[in-house]
């Protein structure tokens, strides 16, 4: 094979040789020839090169040959095409890629495209590769493909390649070939495309260029279902999809697309299982959509027992949204609703049940146009690429139950402190103690007690060991020591001696006098080693009282509750389109000299938008950009492209180019092809034929200026 191929390279090159020869003035070539010497076999091979065939030259007389000055084609021309085109076949069935690539060049030069089948094989051989030098050879010959010869290319062809950009972390390109395939109306096969999304979501690029494109896959669904064609079924992406690029918005903190691709997964008709209602969770965690989530929980709580640990996000995102607003009879609630979960006997359910489905409203009940997503929430793919531990941050599942983390209990006892609520801290602490049990959690309200004393907290400590004495609870006696060192290490005399007086109550020192006592203490307190055993003897004491460092130093930058509040109430308006009533919220801000959050700007955005209030947007950017100014915000890359889609739409191009200045900036990726399509989508001919000459009034020069400079930067002729 080797040797064959060796001799069509050579026939190859004596062919373009002799093409080349065509080109030169005759006159010159008769100087150089004689009539006897072209009819001479052995004399023109000697010339033009040994390595000419004899069949190949056999046939060359003086007939072909001509003093004109335009090049003409000689005798073998089908002969050079058909060498070219075996040459390409034996260097694609080798997997020569070099030899393949060079061969398709020269015939491409010389003939134009091969066959439909040749042209596919070279692009599936180019897709095999591992090297992204000829993956990109691979997009570049697909894109040359669609300008000259569209139907040349087979939709699998694309598939295979999209999938290798994919798998070789090559999201753009990947992305490019998708779209290409969706504006001829083509998606991969599913099982296809869930691969090549599953790759292209591992960057925060891909996510980006994954969404986006998920988007308009969804958008061009709605579109063929609005005309009621049968080729929408089978582009419509599934729940995997979905979950894919949900779960990448979360890994890359982009929850404002996440939040527009939850509002899709309705509109298109796909359902959400036990994986896509965790992500939901944490998605409205990020987005402060805390009666959103909640409206999930009386589904959740019903589920089977065998799939209780597979909510244990869910309520870890639900349990810190009700501290974020400061909700702390809520997140009461919530903590003993999940330690009884495993008893209620409504979720004890046969395995052979068929899952139950459910709508969820998305946005408030109220809303008449509002959106219900469908969930199943016992539905648990057994081929999932998920897993659903997630984040754990508050809520943890030991031994078939919930339980809080340390973290989870520090977030209680600052906050029933700082509304000075200890009493009722300790209810549910007692009622805890019952559910958990003592042995299990070798006395958490010991721990607690101790993590108090650690931080300094000694009232509050005390206050809680007086409740315990009230309840009948039994406390160990080094728990009331540790609060008496304490005492005498602060020189509190005053509480030491009372404290001494309930020890000798309950009898934990009715041998021994107040001087021993105090003797005892004031040992430990030279001790520091010592009385760093004594008081944290188990790593969960230790661990609780740095925990609430850490949250008691969180809580001087923490966003402020009623910001959340604020927000909500925003977000309730601009979805029922009321935005009057949510700028009233807005300028509370103001009044109130609270600065606004990113969430706030992206949904009064949001709500403009969807009121094509495009100029309202432009004044919105002002405020952003004296909060970004002033060093008080710091915006997300998802506001960034909201408000140059919107610019885009609103005809704003002075405002399109600032805010792209500023992703530049921040090198954030800008998904030039999105926005391209965009501007051809509202804007395909303006100024197509306006010169800067020939402008009005300056301000039409100025627009010019920018709708050039972004048609210049997007790429569009």
């Amino acid at each position: 094979m080797a040797l064959s191929l060796r001799k069509v390279t050579s026939a190859t090159k004596s062919c373009l040789f002799v093409r080349q020869l065509t080109s030169i003035r005759w006159k010159t070539v008769l100087s150089s020839f004689d009539r006897k010497s072209l009819s001479d076999r052995n004399y023109f091979q000697k010339v033009i090169g040994s390595d000419v065939p004899h069949k190949m030259c056999q046939n060359v007389s003086l007939q072909h040959f001509s003093i004109s000055s335009q090049p003409e084609s000689i005798c073998w021309e089908g002969s050079c095409h058909a060498v070219l085109l075996r040459k390409l076949e034996i260097a694609l069935k080798d997997h020569q890629l070099v030899e393949a690539w060079e061969t398709f060049k020269d015939f491409k030069r010389l003939y134009g495209f091969p066959s439909h089948s040749l042209v596919s094989r070279l692009i599936t051989e180019l897709s095999y590769s591992s090297h992204s030098h000829w993956l990109q050879k691979a997009c570049d010959l697909v894109n040359l493909i669609l300008k000259e010869k569209s139907d040349l290319i087979h939709s699998d062809s694309l598939d295979k390649l999209s999938l290798s950009l994919s798998r070789g972390q090559m999201p753009i390109p990947a992305s490019m070939i998708l779209r290409l395939m969706l504006e001829k109306g083509n998606v991969p096969q599913l099982n296809v495309l869930r691969l090549i999304i599953l790759h292209m979501v591992k960057t925060e690029i891909g996510m980006h260029l994954a969404s986006n494109y998920l988007v308009q896959i969804c958008d061009h669904f709605l579109l063929l279902s609005a005309r009621k064609s049968n080729h929408a079924k089978l582009i419509r992406p599934d729940t995997m999809i979905f979950n894919l690029v949900l779960d990448a918005c979360v890994t890359f903190g982009s929850s404002f697309k996440g939040q527009q691709i939850i509002e899709l997964m309705p509109q298109v008709g796909v359902s959400a299982d036990a994986h896509s209602i965790t992500i939901i969770a944490q998605i409205h965690e990020m987005n402060g959509r805390r009666d959103d989530l909640k409206k999930f929980k009386g589904h959740i709580d019903q589920v089977p027992v065998q799939l209780v640990r597979h909510y244990r996000q869910f309520y870890d995102s639900l349990l810190s949204l009700h501290f974020k607003f400061n909700d702390i009879d809520g997140a009461a609630r919530l903590v003993l609703d999940m330690c009884r979960i495993r008893e209620s006997p409504s979720i004890q359910k046969d395995r052979n049940d068929s899952p139950k489905t459910c709508l969820v409203p998305i946005g408030s009940y109220h809303l008449r146009e509002g959106l219900k997503i469908q969930i199943v929430p016992e539905l648990v793919q057994k081929d999932s690429v998920f897993k659903m531990d997630g984040k754990q941050e508050l809520v943890l599942f030991s031994n078939e139950k919930y339980v809080l983390s340390n973290k989870a209990l520090a977030k209680l006892i600052i906050a029933y402190k700082r509304d000075g609520r200890i009493g009722e801290l300790s209810r549910l602490m007692l009622d805890l103690q019952k559910e958990l049990g003592t042995l299990e959690r070798g006395g958490f309200i010991c721990d607690v007690i101790n993590a108090c004393i650690r931080v300094g907290w000694l009232e509050t400590a005390h206050d809680i060991l007086d409740d315990m004495e009230l309840a009948g609870a039994s406390i160990g006696s080094s728990t009331y020591m540790s609060l008496l060192t304490a005492y005498y290490e602060g020189k509190m005399i005053r509480e030491a001696k009372a404290l001494l007086r309930q020890m000798r109550k309950t009898g934990l020192i009715a041998d021994l006098s107040d001087e021993m006592v105090m003797t005892t203490c004031l040992s430990d307190v030279l001790d520091k080693n010592r009385m760093h055993t004594r008081t944290s003897t188990s790593i969960g004491k230790s661990g609780l009282a740095k925990c609430l460092v850490r949250e008691i130093k969180k809580q001087e930058k923490a966003i402020r509750p009623v910001v959340y509040e604020f927000n909500s109430s925003i977000y309730f308006f601009c979805k029922a389109k009321m935005i009057d009533d949510a700028l009233r919220i807005y300028r509370r801000f103001q009044e109130m000299k609270i600065q606004p959050t990113v969430q706030t700007f992206i949904i009064l955005a949001y709500g403009y938008s969807c009121l094509n209030m495009y100029r309202e947007i432009t004044i919105l950017w002002g405020d952003i950009k004296r909060s970004m100014e002033s060093g008080s915000l710091v915006l997300c890359r998802d506001l960034y492209e909201f408000l140059v889609l919107n610019f885009l739409r609103g005809g704003y191009f002075e405002r399109v180019m600032e805010v792209i200045g500023y992703m530049k900036e921040q090198n954030m990726y800008c998904d030039k092809w999105m926005y391209k399509s965009e501007f051809l989508k509202f804007h395909k001919d303006l100024y197509r034929n306006l010169k800067a000459s020939n402008t009005r009034t300056e301000a039409q020069s100025k627009r010019l200026e920018y709708v050039e400079a972004f048609r210049k930067w997007a790429g569009i002729n």
